[in-house]
């Protein structure tokens, strides 16, 4: 089974920072393109930031700027280093990988798309 757990949440005043950090764990064989998103309650969940499998990143003009996008290949990791912080930041942030490995008791090529359990970003004063 493959799992993703995301880390580095919490609440910051505006203009400050937060570094989020997810690990992929389990039967692995292959971590393809990496992201994260975050909602709102009541809102459709929203692309935050995009890595391919050999580095390219995307942001859109939302967090373009503020927010950068890295990962650790070795440690099958995505992080999201936040700056300059504003209140409509606050939400709850998953990331996202697709990931090839053991499903269901079968080793496979294919890549399915996994979600970790989300951590609660609060930007107030």
């Amino acid at each position: 089974q493959v799992q993703l757990v995301e880390s580095g949440g919490g609440s910051v005043q505006p203009g400050g920072s937060l570094r989020l950090s997810c690990v992929a764990s389990g039967s692995i064989s292959e971590v393809g393109d990496m992201g994260w998103y975050r909602q709102v309650p009541g809102k459709e969940r929203e692309l935050v930031a995009t890595i391919t499998s050999r580095g390219s990143t995307y942001t859109p003009d939302s967090v373009k700027g503020r927010f950068t996008i890295s990962r650790d290949n070795a440690k099958n990791a995505v992080n999201l280093q936040m700056n300059s912080l504003k209140s409509e930041d606050t939400a709850v942030y998953y990331c996202t990988a697709r990931v090839s490995g053991r499903r269901n008791g079968i080793w496979s090529n294919e890549k399915f798309d996994y979600w970790g359990q989300g951590t609660r970003v609060i930007v107030t004063s």
